[in-house]
């Protein structure tokens, strides 16, 4: 499952650096998930990094894409062979 930022969002640009796929992206108001780049970090770290470094808690799982940590490391191969 891709992460989705809410409109919790403060603008702060704390998980853009974050990302290791660099599937975070500053939006017209706030950060943005390109659900095709997150892997939720499967491959690189144990947890999404984005979400431990977010202030105000604003990222969460996005239920219009559910993965399974199978499908999180076929992506994360791809994105990186």
């Amino acid at each position: 499952m891709a992460l989705i930022i809410n409109e919790e969002c403060i603008n702060c640009a704390a998980c853009e650096p974050e990302c290791p796929n660099t599937a975070i992206a500053e939006g017209q108001n706030i950060y943005i998930i390109n659900p095709d780049l997150c892997t939720e970090c499967v491959g690189f770290h144990d947890e999404p990094k984005c979400i431990t470094v977010c202030p105000v808690d604003c990222i969460v799982k996005d239920p219009n894409h559910e993965e399974s940590k199978d499908q999180l490391m076929a992506k994360f191969k791809k994105l990186h062979p």
